[in-house]
């Protein structure tokens, strides 16, 4: 648990840390890019015009920006912590869900922070600057600066959380993994992403930042000089006209006379402005004068190397230059306003970065592309040994690059070689070890069968002794005149019961014989028959009698299967199972006398269940954690572990079912689930 809030806490500090650094680092890159008029930020001139400075604006964004998205952060992970919870606390059979139920969380988190981080301040930050200024373009530059920004902050907390989440997942997995299959379904559960789409997440927003910094600062530099350039032709204008120092003339007549024979360099867009003596202004477009344009010219105008330029606001690209004339002794203030935002400076820059962001897609398309093939071709090569027994080493896989995936193809080849030799071993081994187990089973089995048909034996000749005494006094009865009809009748009745004893005990030699025949067939046969629950359990009674009755253990049978129900297969192969199972647990009592074991058969979920259940010490967790895995013993010298292991690849395989293992201080629990038939009808719970 500490392990998951020191991770949770980690992906948050990083966010944080993220936004704050990417953010001091456009900090005063943001009023260069947007070509704010000098010396007019974080000053009493910007909260007059604001309300707020500069730094108030920024540090408000970003902290609105880091509040909105911890909320979303801390409430997801909330969502993660309680899933996982759920899952460490949870039963065998909810583990598998719920881990897929944590994945699926778990790889959307970095996903909606990311959209999250950039959507959120991006449409603050519109409505910001919309109430503000009102004008589409300055609103449009300031979007796309922060756009950039906010992507890169973004991307860089999507690449770590995702490596953060990843690690976590992974603990998790090895926290559940060693008591459910959690891997063969996991592409059902959770949504499949591409390796295209993760590089493209990476890589295009690194390419929007760059290529929106390139054309924002490009653009600032244009605007710069062009800026500068159209300065020096209006205040060259302006200073070549003469005014006299009197006149009889209307004055404002006579300056509007004068400005209008300059060449403006934009007619359309470019205007002349008069401010008369009593703060009448006068435009010749007739629109008013912006009262950040007037309250620069007059406050900070003058602390500029040009004392006579002034700004119409904030990210605007309209400027003026303006001078100062007496006429009758009163001052009146003349100028021209310019825009110097160029259509065609706009559309090209515009054009470029499409040009350049098409390019820079279908390059990347192409590469990704490259690399999800060439991890393809190796998964769906190991795929390929996975799903065949017979693999052809010879087919290697073409090593075509001297780079990380030429390894990965090298490696696999590999690993082919290996597996094909592995499996090579494997299958001359199999047969060995199969028939070894077969045969320690026999020969545990051979001591029980000697003593049962010790018994029937020596009651046969027993029999046979009785009845030729029966015999020699028949043939001497024969013409004795003291014997009457009755007595011969009385002669006839014990050589019957003799001979109805001596069909008994052969009966029940067959029986055993039967049960050993089945239980030495080759262990790979798989027959096409079926087989009821009463001739499981009887072979099963016949097979451990004499172990069960030598160990002083009880084995107590519960059959909840209705008569009608079979399974398909061959009954020996079952019967081996069982008995190994039971033979363990009367190992599990150590030789104390007097213990039971339960046999149960039920059904369940179209399924039937046999449950073998001793009361013995139990196991480790550690042996339980090995069962069916390995090769693993608890008896020392005198065990092999191949009983459990060939076990579970019988029901495996030859039932289709499964075995599972529930065992702690007061006793073991082994459970056989075998499917029933589609064809019969499904049964009872």
């Amino acid at each position: 648990m500490k392990s998951f809030t020191k991770s949770c806490s980690k992906i948050i500090l990083v966010y944080n840390l993220a936004c704050i650094a990417v953010s001091l680092f456009f900090y005063k890159l943001v009023p260069t890019f947007l070509c704010y008029p000098p010396n007019s930020i974080d000053n009493q001139f910007q909260v007059v015009i604001n309300g707020l400075t500069y730094t108030q604006q920024y540090i408000m964004i970003v902290l609105c920006t880091l509040f909105i998205e911890n909320i979303i952060l801390v409430k997801s992970l909330k969502k993660t912590s309680k899933i996982r919870k759920e899952l460490l606390s949870a039963s065998k059979d909810k583990v598998t869900e719920l881990y897929y139920k944590l994945s699926k969380t778990i790889s959307k988190i970095p996903n909606i922070i990311y959209i999250v981080q950039i959507l959120v301040p991006i449409i603050m930050i519109a409505i910001t600057f919309s109430l503000l200024q009102g004008e589409l373009f300055i609103t449009l530059k300031v979007c796309l600066l922060f756009f950039s920004m906010l992507t890169l902050i973004a991307s860089i907390s999507y690449i770590f959380s995702k490596k953060t989440f990843q690690s976590l997942l992974v603990d998790i997995y090895h926290e559940v993994s060693s008591y459910s299959n959690i891997d063969s379904n996991f592409n059902k559960y959770v949504k499949r992403s591409s390796i295209k789409n993760v590089i493209f997440i990476v890589t295009i927003p690194m390419f929007i930042v760059t290529a929106l910094l390139i054309a924002l600062s490009g653009y600032a530099s244009i605007i710069k000089e062009t800026g500068n350039l159209t300065f020096d032709f209006y205040d060259q204008e302006l200073n070549r006209i003469e005014f006299p120092k009197n006149t009889n003339d209307n004055v404002k007549n006579l300056i509007t006379t004068k400005l209008q024979s300059i060449e403006y360099k934009k007619p359309d867009t470019d205007t002349y402005f008069i401010i008369s003596p009593d703060g009448e202004i006068t435009t010749s477009n007739n629109e008013e004068l912006s009262i950040f344009f007037t309250t620069y010219m007059k406050d900070l105008s003058s602390t500029q190397p040009e004392k006579n330029r002034t700004y119409d606001f904030y990210g605007d690209d309209s400027q003026g230059v303006f001078r100062t004339i007496t006429i009758n002794g009163e001052d009146w203030t003349i100028g021209i306003r310019y825009n110097l935002v160029s259509n065609t400076i706009l559309i090209g820059l515009l054009s470029i970065f499409t040009v350049l962001f098409i390019i820079n897609i279908i390059s990347l398309r192409y590469f990704a592309n490259y690399i999800a093939n060439d991890i393809k071709r190796v998964s769906n090569a190991l795929l390929k040994i996975a799903e065949s027994n017979n693999i052809n080493a010879e087919q290697k896989l073409p090593v075509v690059s001297n780079d990380e995936i030429g390894d990965l193809v090298n490696a696999f080849n590999e690993i082919q070689h290996l597996t094909k030799n592995n499996i090579d071993q494997i299958h001359n081994n199999q047969n060995m070890l199969v028939e070894r187990e077969r045969l320690a089973s026999l020969g545990q089995l051979i001591g029980g069968i000697a003593h049962n048909l010790k018994t029937p034996i020596m009651s046969i000749s027993g029999a046979a002794e009785g009845l030729s005494d029966l015999v020699k006094e028949y043939d001497t009865s024969i013409g004795d005149k003291d014997v009457t009809e009755q007595d011969h009748h009385d002669i006839a009745k014990d050589m019957t019961d003799w001979i109805e004893k001596i069909k008994n005990y052969t009966e029940y030699m067959s029986d055993v014989i039967t049960a050993v025949k089945g239980q030495a067939v080759n262990f790979s046969s798989n027959k096409n028959i079926h087989f009821y629950m009463d001739e499981l359990l009887k072979s099963i009674n016949i097979l451990m009698k004499h172990e069960l009755k030598n160990a002083l253990v009880t084995l107590n049978v519960n059959n909840y299967v209705p008569s009608n129900v079979y399974l398909n297969g061959d009954v020996n192969s079952l019967v081996q199972v069982v008995n190994n199972m039971i033979s363990n647990s009367i190992q599990a009592y150590e030789g104390k006398p007097n213990q039971a074991i339960d046999l149960t058969l039920t059904t369940k979920d179209n399924n039937v269940l046999i449950e073998i259940k001793d009361y013995g010490p139990g196991m480790s967790k550690e042996v339980q954690d090995k069962l069916f895995k390995e090769m693993i013993t608890t008896k020392g010298k005198n065990g092999t572990g191949l009983g459990l292991f060939i076990s579970y690849s019988t029901i495996k395989a030859h039932f289709n079912g499964n075995i599972i293992c529930k065992s702690n201080k007061n006793g073991t629990t082994f459970t056989i689930s075998i499917p029933l038939p589609k064809d019969l009808p499904k049964a009872d719970k």
